[in-house]
């Protein structure tokens, strides 16, 4: 990428928000943060629970990523969120105009998969479908860039850099 932008690598949980988002910052030469650590324990209370957070829930965990990804500006940056729906993306774009998004994709049995093999995550795999049912896939007005998640993480970390690197930010996607 020409420029420092921050990079918000988002999708459904067991996509590998963070695996692949170290390992792009890595890449970048920018600092990741892990999205999850952004959360009030009370959501993470609630999701250990298998119960989904709801938009109120979502709210103080997505202003204060984009409060980071704001500080980020003209740095660069990668941070992981879920960013399921379109206006959970807005408010992040409404805290950081410049931010990119990588959208991890993948077929539900994969991921599947992938979250039933992942240990000490709050996650259940029982939160799979709601996540789901929410997503809303990047729209064409929005900068970004979907990426398949089949492959090694150096795989498709490579993949996401490769496909960011011709990513016009100030232009929608197609």
């Amino acid at each position: 990428m020409s420029t420092p932008h921050v990079v918000v690598v988002m999708g459904v949980a067991g996509t590998g928000k963070t695996t692949i988002g170290p390992l792009l910052a890595e890449r970048l030469g920018v600092p990741y943060a892990e999205g999850d650590d952004f959360h009030p324990q009370a959501n993470i209370d609630k999701m250990s629970a298998g119960t989904p957070l709801d938009d109120d829930d979502r709210r103080p965990w997505l202003e204060a990523i984009g409060r980071w990804a704001h500080g980020r500006a003209g740095l660069g940056g990668v941070v992981s969120s879920s960013a399921l729906k379109r206006s959970y993306r807005d408010l992040l774009r409404g805290e950081a105009p410049d931010a990119v998004f990588l959208h991890l994709t993948g077929s539900r049995e994969l991921i599947l998969d992938r979250m039933s093999h992942r240990e000490g995550h709050f996650m259940p795999t029982s939160l799979l479908d709601s996540q789901f049912a929410t997503l809303q896939p990047l729209e064409r007005d929005e900068a970004g860039v979907a990426v398949d998640v089949s492959g090694s993480p150096e795989e498709i970390a490579d993949r996401a850099a490769e496909a960011l690197a011709g990513l016009d930010p100030s232009a929608p996607q197609s």
